[in-house]
């Protein structure tokens, strides 16, 4: 019987004969698009110069690992994470932030190290875009002065019509570094001794708060030289009753909210602060749950004058800084409170939108998500979250 004799090398080509044919038939009749073109590298979109009235910008300090901070604008309008982040940009090192919306530039003190986490420190005022979030210009400041703690709108202040810039410092003693915005450069270091932080004071000048109990005033000439530095009495004690260095600025008054739950009312319209009499922010029924103002940005003012306090009953010695659960809504004219904004679970800072119809945002500190609200009503309107938050501490409603 005669034997069938079959070729490996034939049956190896045949099977790769095979194998070819139904690649190609595969290919030809595949209904997947074409793949898509490649995208050119370095394009920046822009912002709007002015930005919407609900849009905000969320200070995430990256408290665990503070080389990292972030600032997101965020459009508290949108429904998804994509749709709200409009853009980031970084601030490093537990720095404060300003913008100026005239100018079209935001403003950050930041800290930087040769080495990453070690060697030559320099610290700067970054100036950045508010278009395109790129940064423009940058200050070189007085090295390990700037105020380095957790961010507070009252870090900077812009005066002179926007073209100063002064920023507080704390090393530990206590000066205001004077910056002109227009030719980027230091104007002056002026020493504000005791007292920490600025407030405005009429166009050409800012007050301090002063660790004794008084705030000093400091008026400059055209050319940033101090023209004359003035003191008030004493109008509280920091052991006995100590108040928030946060206030709540509308119009021409600061409203700074004690550890006890009273008011203070400053006038910063004139080149001299002027203090005027305290009153009480929790109604007399409910004195005795112990509601006091408590949290980190716990104040701010909407377009109508209204005041803003993140509130928690039960208050003792050291829960300053904790949150609360409801806002206060305070019409600061006449002394009264106008709403309670009762909050999903819990507040650790707060802001509020411009507009007719403001919304609240708060900082949740349990999840580090946002939770919107509708400032003039208290409904809980939605949650902003996943969009790359850590520990957002500050938010700002934009200009």
């Amino acid at each position: 019987m005669a034997k069938l004799m079959i070729s490996t090398r034939n049956v190896g080509r045949t099977l790769l004969l095979a194998i070819i044919c139904v690649t190609n038939f595969a290919i030809a009749n595949d209904s997947r698009p074409p793949p898509l073109p490649i995208e050119p590298l370095g394009v920046i979109e822009s912002l709007p110069a002015a930005y919407p009235e609900r849009w905000f910008l969320v200070h995430d300090a990256s408290f665990f690992h503070m080389s990292d901070g972030k600032v997101y604008v965020i459009d508290a309008t949108a429904d998804s994470s994509p749709e709200q982040v409009k853009g980031m940009f970084n601030v490093v090192a537990i720095g404060s932030i300003i913008q100026s919306a005239k100018r079209g530039e935001i403003y950050a003190t930041e800290t930087f190290q040769s080495r990453g986490t070690r060697g030559v420190r320099t610290d700067a005022l970054t100036i950045w875009s508010m278009t395109t979030l790129e940064p423009v210009a940058e200050v070189i400041l007085p090295t390990g002065k700037r105020y380095t703690g957790i961010p507070t709108r009252h870090a900077m202040l812009l005066l002179n019509k926007s073209r100063w810039l002064a920023i507080a410092n704390i090393s530990p003693a206590t000066s205001v570094t004077l910056i002109d915005i227009e030719k980027r450069k230091i104007l002056a270091e002026i020493p504000t001794p005791g007292c920490s932080f600025v407030y405005p004071n009429g166009p050409h000048g800012f007050s301090s708060l002063c660790a004794d109990g008084r705030f000093m005033s400091t008026e400059l000439n055209k050319d940033g030289t101090v023209r004359e530095q003035v003191r008030t009495d004493a109008f509280f004690s920091s052991d006995d009753s100590p108040i928030f260095e946060r206030p709540g600025i509308v119009g021409d008054t600061a409203y700074f909210p004690s550890f006890s739950g009273l008011v203070h009312p400053v006038k910063v319209s004139g080149p001299k602060a002027r203090v005027e009499e305290a009153w009480n922010l929790v109604p007399e029924a409910e004195r005795a749950e112990g509601w006091a103002p408590s949290g980190i940005g716990i104040t701010d003012v909407d377009d109508q004058g209204r005041l803003y306090v993140l509130m928690h009953p039960g208050a003792v010695d050291g829960t300053h800084n904790g949150g609360g659960p409801e806002v206060w809504v305070f019409d600061p004219k006449s002394q009264t409170r106008v709403s309670r904004i009762k909050l999903q679970e819990w507040g650790l800072t707060i802001a509020v939108s411009r507009g007719e119809k403001p919304w609240l945002l708060v900082t949740n500190p349990t999840t580090m998500v946002v939770e919107v609200y509708a400032a003039d009503t208290g409904e809980y309107i939605k949650t902003i979250s996943d969009f790359g938050q850590e520990t957002p501490l500050l938010i700002h409603g934009t200009r």
